[in-house]
Order: structure tokens, then C-alpha cells, then sequence
């Protein structure tokens, strides 16, 4: 099998979350055998369609611009077996970079009108190959998508062999050691086994792919602190992550939650211990959380038996959370105070991060 995978994201590497899904469906594939060509379009000089028909008249089938779609993309994606149309969720539907090459894709068509299963189309000039629509959002419902769902299924009708949305995605490089995002991330690659086998991807399968991954309260907590952060740094996602920034925690729950984010259940392995903050200052209260067994467990309030107790001021605890204080020597300057196993305080730069 020969197959085109359009990434139309403008982000490369850690950034794109849209990329991150499109290399594990394209691992599956080429396991099964399958000869992938993977584009990124947005660094492809594609002219708009301007709508003059040249294509449908005086050179049928050749559009009338000489660019790389009509050089070399339009031919490789009539040439292939099966497309996969991969695109970052832009204002609910596909982003201008796979609209643009969509819209030129109009070659293929006739201009003649026909009646198919009541409803007009042209006929076709040449048949274009099945398609996979592939997205990623930030929002964590999967209804998100379904506006592009509803316009891939509309434009593409049979020949839609498959759709792979993934909501709440933005978290999903930084945490590709979770459990759960890794399986979603297998289940991904078994997608794309099972296409090349198949020429579809099973229930069970799908099911596992579009298991949720976050929800409305995870996301808003630790998305709200980490674009404040940028807003306050006056940095870019990008520039955020370039620097090593750490979201700034605002609030006790907000702190817990980040912990929960950065917990490393494969650095945990064997570790098991009782964290207790009793914080003062801009926000004031006791909270904490419990590893054990390779899994962590937060709460608000005090703990019934705390290993270790940390008592700080609610800032600089988050001065050396975020590293913008360097926690050996808040604790020399007595900034906090320890009581408790010592050790585990050298234990939290293992297990989070």
C-alpha cells in the first residue's frame, strides 16, 4: 500500500500535537508493510484556487498554476493508495494549510452536473484515493470536532475510511509516560496496523483511541496557570517550553495539580511517602499528597500520618517550584521548615518533573 500523509501543521517537533498523532498512526503502517510519504504542506509553496476553471476547460484536469501542488502533490496524492489528511483543529474545522490543498485538489473533477443518491456533484475525472481525516484539539470534549467531522464526511462520503480525533491534546507531549496517554498513543499505532490489514480501523480499536485523556477541570486548572504564566513572563508556548518554564501554581488546587501533571510513576518505582504542606501567606491552607505503589494521590487538608511536613509561605514554595528560587538555599536562608524524612524532600526532584 502507498500511502500520502498531509501534515498541515505549521508547529514541528514537541510543539505539534497534530504531528505527535500522525508519527504513531504512520509507526503502524509502515509495520504492516505499508510505503508512507509523509509532507508537511505548510512549507510547500501552495497558491490558492482562484476559481478560473482552466482546469475544467482549456486544460482539462491541469490546473493553471505551476506550483508544488500541481508539481508534486496533486500527482502523489492521485498516485496513492490511501491519503491521510492530518490537520490541528482551527476554529472547530481544518486549518487554511489542508484547506488550501483541498480546494486544490478540484483537477480531478468534471464540470458537467450529475444526480448522486439526490444530491448534485460532478462526475469525476479521475477517482482520488480513500481518506483518513486525523485532528487535534485542545478543548477536552470530542464534540469539538464535530464540524469537521460532519464537512470530511460530507465532502469525502464512502471514500472516509476512517476518523482519528484527539481532544485535550495539548498536554500530551509532556505526558507521553502516562499510562493513559500512552495507551491511547498504542492504540493509534494499531490504527494504522489495522488500516494497511484492513482498509479500516476496528470498533475496539477506535474505542481505545478516543478514550478521554483529561477533562474540564484538569485542563482548565493547570491550562489557566500555564497561559497566566506566559502572559506574566511575556512569553510564546514555544519561547515557554525553549526556556524550561514551569507553570506558576496560584492556589492551593492549582499546586496539587501540577504535581499530579509532573508525577513520574516510572522514576516512583518502590517509592512510597506522605507529603504535607501547610502553607501561609497570599494563600494560606494545608494540603497533600501520597505516592505509592507508582501512583499519587492529592488531596486538600492535613494527612494522618505525614512522612515529611513542609511549612512555607505559599510564594516561596512556588519560587522553588517554578525555579525561580533554588530550594537548598530557601531552606539554609530558613525560609521554610522541614520536619520529617529529610530524604524525601531530595526525592521529590526524582519522582516529578
Amino acid at each position: 500500500m502507498k500511502v500520502f500523509a498531509i501534515n498541515s501543521s505549521a508547529r514541528v517537533g514537541g510543539q505539534s500535537k497534530t504531528e505527535l498523532i500522525l508519527n504513531h498512526l504512520v509507526k503502524g503502517m509502515k509495520e504492516e508493510g505499508a510505503e508512507v510519504e509523509v509532507v508537511n504542506i505548510f512549507k510547500k509553496k501552495i497558491r490558492y484556487c482562484i476559481g478560473c476553471f482552466t482546469c475544467w476547460t482549456k486544460t482539462p484536469g491541469q490546473c493553471v498554476h505551476h506550483d508544488d501542488m500541481s508539481k508534486e502533490l496533486f500527482p502523489k496524492y492521485m498516485a496513492s493508495d490511501l491519503c491521510i489528511m492530518a490537520t490541528p483543529l482551527f476554529h472547530y474545522t481544518l486549518n487554511a494549510n489542508l484547506k488550501t490543498f483541498i480546494e486544490r485538489t478540484l483537477p480531478f473533477a468534471q464540470p458537467f452536473f450529475e444526480l448522486k443518491n439526490g444530491v448534485t456533484r460532478h462526475p469525476l475525472r479521475q477517482t482520488p484515493p480513500p481518506v483518513v481525516a486525523l485532528s487535534v484539539a485542545g478543548f477536552p470534549e470530542h464534540s469539538v470536532f464535530d464540524q469537521l467531522s460532519a464537512y470530511m464526511t460530507y465532502l469525502y462520503g464512502k471514500r472516509l475510511i476512517a476518523e482519528i480525533y484527539i481532544p485535550g491534546a495539548e498536554s500530551m507531549e509532556r505526558n507521553t509516560a502516562d499510562p493513559l496517554v500512552a495507551s491511547v498513543l498504542d492504540a493509534v499505532t494499531q490504527g494504522g496496523r489495522e488500516l494497511v490489514r484492513n482498509k479500516t480501523i476496528s470498533a475496539g480499536t477506535m474505542k481505545a483511541i478516543h478514550t478521554p485523556i483529561t477533562d474540564f477541570k484538569t485542563l482548565a486548572v493547570l491550562g489557566n496557570i500555564f497561559w497566566q504564566t506566559c502572559i506574566d513572563e511575556g512569553v510564546t508556548p514555544k519561547e515557554f517550553d525553549k526556556l524550561k518554564l514551569m507553570p506558576r501554581p496560584n492556589s492551593l488546587e492549582s499546586f496539587l495539580a501540577l504535581m499530579k501533571a509532573g508525577f513520574n510513576p516510572k522514576k516512583a518505582q518502590g517509592f512510597k511517602g506522605s507529603y504535607q504542606f501547610v502553607f501561609s501567606g497570599k494563600q494560606e491552607g494545608n494540603c497533600y499528597f501520597t505516592i505509592d505503589q507508582n501512583k499519587i494521590h492529592c488531596s486538600l487538608g492535613s494527612s494522618v500520618k505525614p512522612d515529611i511536613t513542609i511549612t512555607a509561605p505559599f510564594e516561596v514554595w512556588m519560587d522553588i517550584v517554578t525555579r525561580k528560587a533554588e530550594g537548598s538555599q530557601m531552606f539554609m536562608e530558613q525560609k521554610y521548615k522541614v520536619e520529617g524524612d529529610i530524604n524525601l524532600l531530595i526525592k521529590m526532584s526524582e519522582v516529578f518533573g
